[in-house]
């Protein structure tokens, strides 16, 4: 008598249950009232500036430097470093990792408890005036939708090889920020509709700071297709 085959519950599932939409974004500049030419006035700066400055200066840093594999990882730490020739302040700064933040706010009394302390124990360092003018930009951002869809896996893979890196950096860091969780919209399609959680996670655990975007989206390429071949999580 024939035997009825079925697939193993690991494997990868055929469709998702909601597709993937691959979007980009674009950020329009602007410069903001705030700027510094003093550590002093940097950390007042720092205190006083909009919400989306502390994002441009953090954030977007990985997008806007994403083929520079070397020097700090966000602009802060290079001022302090290039400008103030201060490395110990510009390697404690950029030793801050955006991964563990989902709030601004947090992040921002991060980067002040960093320059408060650093000057409580080096006061002289304070009035010393910068070889460059700091100046706090932010920038407003527009959403936009790529041709990409994803209802497969396979699909997702292509969508990956082919977007743009604004886009890995749109879905995969600023998402925290608007899902309010420590994971990207990358993980969280793979946990909620394709039901790969050891994929979601894996991703998730992909160092943002060894090497560029292009990197990242190499790393992200192969747990997927790690996942096709192997069937499932």
């Amino acid at each position: 008598m024939a035997q009825t085959m079925t697939a193993p519950t690991s494997a990868v599932p055929q469709a998702a249950a909601k597709p993937f939409y691959f979007n980009t974004a674009a950020h329009l500049l602007r410069i903001t009232r705030q700027k510094a030419n003093t550590l002093s006035e940097f950390l007042e700066a720092l205190r006083e500036v909009p919400e989306d400055s502390i994002f441009q200066h953090s954030f977007r840093t990985l997008q806007e430097h994403h083929f520079i594999r070397q020097g700090f990882s966000n602009d802060f730490a290079q001022w302090a470093l290039s400008s103030c020739k201060e490395p110990g302040l510009g390697e404690k700064l950029s030793a801050v990792d955006i991964r563990e933040f989902t709030s601004i706010s947090d992040l921002r009394q991060r980067f002040i408890g960093i320059v408060e302390g650093f000057l409580q124990g080096n006061p002289a360092a304070g009035t010393k005036v910068a070889q460059e003018t700091f100046y706090f930009c932010a920038s407003d951002v527009v959403v936009i939708p790529t041709s990409f869809v994803a209802h497969t896996m396979h699909e997702f893979a292509e969508g990956i090889r082919n977007v743009s890196v604004h886009s890995i950096h749109h879905h995969f860091i600023e998402a925290r920020l608007r899902i309010k969780l420590m994971s990207n919209d990358f993980s969280q399609w793979l946990h909620e509709d394709m039901g790969l959680t050891a994929t979601a996670r894996a991703l998730n655990q992909i160092d943002i700071y060894i090497g560029t975007l292009e990197d990242v989206r190499q790393q992200i390429v192969r747990i997927v297709e790690r996942a096709l071949t192997e069937g499932g999580d």
